[in-house]
């Protein structure tokens, strides 16, 4: 039993339920010295945070509090306990629907496992995307810890439903995208079309999201079976919606000889790097220095008002289905903060576990400063 945990030195522990009092995060294994607060946190949850454009209406400010593991503005090595309060829940529209199972979400497959009887209906319980807003807590430290190793993780949307936009050519075009609503490098325009014909018809949309963390050090990955690429495709698989997981040019790969797929060895400053990134930055699973470049593919949100077929579980009666509520058209807007969220909690993991991060105590310095307050920078002015 479990699942609820991630990782092996900088352990995650998420919980909570869409329509519970409250959800959040504890975080064993951060080490020591590194200044926090919830100014830091507010830093990532904002950009996943619901109530703007194009996302669901639900108006959750989701205000952190930490509960442990920080005294005196630093971390203590100590548990960190964080807390985010539901603020605007609204269940009236689940007790409608109770009873009949949502086509393409989780509610047939916990039903099966927990008995109906134990089943959180309200909003997709455990299973909802709310959950995420414990991951993006994590990822926050995570992000704050790696830039210690002048480490800087970007996401941005790559694919909107079927079409395409623009990879992020170096990190400032990454950091930039977070200044998008759409989260896209560049082509707001075309974005926010595409979010509006699936509003106009009543349907959604679905997309890829693209990772990057720049300047990644080598050494990370264990083998065999802790290859770094298994561990991110692990962490990012597990967000919800995720349906693909690729490295470096992924799926393209195998339709091209091996004579194009392979990444050139070249010197660069007295160091042997790869010209490219078509393996993502890992070799064998693991980091050779250099960007680590993913992508996780995420399908359209499944509650929509294009009625459905279902079952109602206690008369096993078929039926159609519209399901109300308050939804995203597109749940890879607010997704690009996850990916990059679970991208960094399995870094600092790596970076522990390869001896490249006291996993005790850290050093903060001004270059450590520098970085983190990038991030605090590219920060949207409005959410409307």
């Amino acid at each position: 039993m479990g699942g609820n945990t991630f990782g092996t030195l900088f352990k995650v522990t998420t919980w909570g339920e869409s329509h519970g009092r409250a959800l959040g995060a504890v975080i064993d294994g951060c080490p020591a010295g590194l200044p926090l607060d919830e100014e830091d946190l507010k830093v990532e949850l904002v950009l996943r945070r619901p109530g703007r454009r194009y996302t669901t209406p639900r108006k959750e400010g989701d205000e952190p509090q930490i509960l442990s593991g920080v005294f005196r503005g630093k971390t203590t090595g100590m548990p960190i306990s964080v807390i985010v309060w539901n603020k605007d829940v609204v269940s009236d529209y689940y007790e409608l629907i109770k009873e009949t199972p949502r086509p393409g979400h989780a509610d047939l497959a916990y039903i099966k496992k927990y008995g109906y009887e134990h089943w959180d209906y309200r909003g997709g319980g455990r299973a909802s995307g709310r959950e995420t807003v414990s991951r993006v807590i994590a990822g926050a430290i995570a992000k704050k810890l790696l830039s210690c190793l002048g480490v800087l993780v970007t996401g941005n949307v790559v694919n909107l439903g079927g079409e395409e936009f623009p990879s992020a050519k170096d990190p400032q075009e990454g950091l930039k995208a977070r200044l998008s609503p759409f989260r896209v490098v560049n082509g707001d325009e075309g974005a926010e079309e595409i979010l509006r014909n699936a509003l106009k018809n009543k349907d959604s949309v679905g997309g890829i999201v693209e990772v990057v963390a720049w300047n990644a050090p080598s050494g990370l990955g264990e083998p065999v079976f802790d290859k770094l690429k298994a561990d991110l495709a692990k962490a990012l698989m597990s967000i919800p919606a995720a349906v693909g997981f690729e490295v470096g040019y992924g799926f393209k790969l195998a339709s091209m000889r091996g004579s194009e797929a392979r990444d050139k060895i070249v010197t660069e400053v007295g160091e042997p790097v790869l010209e490219g990134e078509k393996a993502g930055g890992m070799l064998g699973g693991i980091s050779v220095g250099g960007n680590i470049r993913v992508r996780v593919a995420f399908k359209p949100t499944s509650s929509i008002m294009i009625p459905e077929k279902t079952v109602n579980i206690k008369t096993l009666e078929e039926s159609d289905i519209r399901v109300p509520g308050r939804h995203d058209p597109a749940i890879v807007l607010r997704a690009v903060s996850v990916a990059e969220a679970m991208t960094a909690i399995t870094l600092v993991d790596h970076a522990m576990r390869s001896g490249l991060l006291n996993p005790v105590r850290i050093e903060w310095n001004e270059s450590c400063e520098r970085l983190w307050r990038l991030y605090r920078e590219y920060l949207p002015t409005s959410l409307s």
